[in-house]
């Protein structure tokens, strides 16, 4: 009885297999095909994002240069320097700190009762991502 047992537990033992090699290429082809779809989109998602943090920041320097212009009386047309426009931002934010965009690239002066524009590097940076119309109202330098 116990010869027996043992005999059908080897049975057993070898019927159980592992993966060939082939299923498991398989496997891995798939998973690639699945990422070489999705990662563009992810890709193209984050440059999407990145373009909305630098329309943003164009949002907080016009409020910032309004402000400037208001307290210190400074008329239409008068150019603020970087150091000026950047004290009416949230301290320790990343662009109180630097005064440049994500990419690195200063958002320069700017001039009072204008829009901020940003700079030419960044517009080339997203322009596959925002055209025209998503930065309207501001333009590049």
């Amino acid at each position: 009885m116990i010869t027996k047992r043992k005999n059908t537990a080897q049975k057993l033992s070898a019927r159980i297999g592992a993966f060939t090699l082939v299923e498991i290429m398989i496997v891995v082809a798939i998973i690639a095909l699945l990422a070489s779809i999705a990662v563009p989109g992810f890709l193209r998602a984050r440059k999407r994002s990145q373009a909305a943090r630098i329309l943003n920041d164009l949002r907080l320097i016009d409020s910032a240069i309004d402000q400037y212009a208001i307290e210190t009386n400074k008329m239409g047309g008068t150019t603020v320097a970087v150091s000026d426009w950047t004290n009416y931002l949230k301290k320790s934010s990343s662009l109180y700190n630097t005064g440049k965009d994500i990419f690195g690239n200063t958002y320069g002066q700017q001039t009072v009762d204008q829009l901020p524009k940003f700079p030419l590097a960044t517009w080339n940076a997203l322009s596959d991502v925002a055209d025209t119309n998503f930065w309207s109202p501001y333009t590049h330098q």
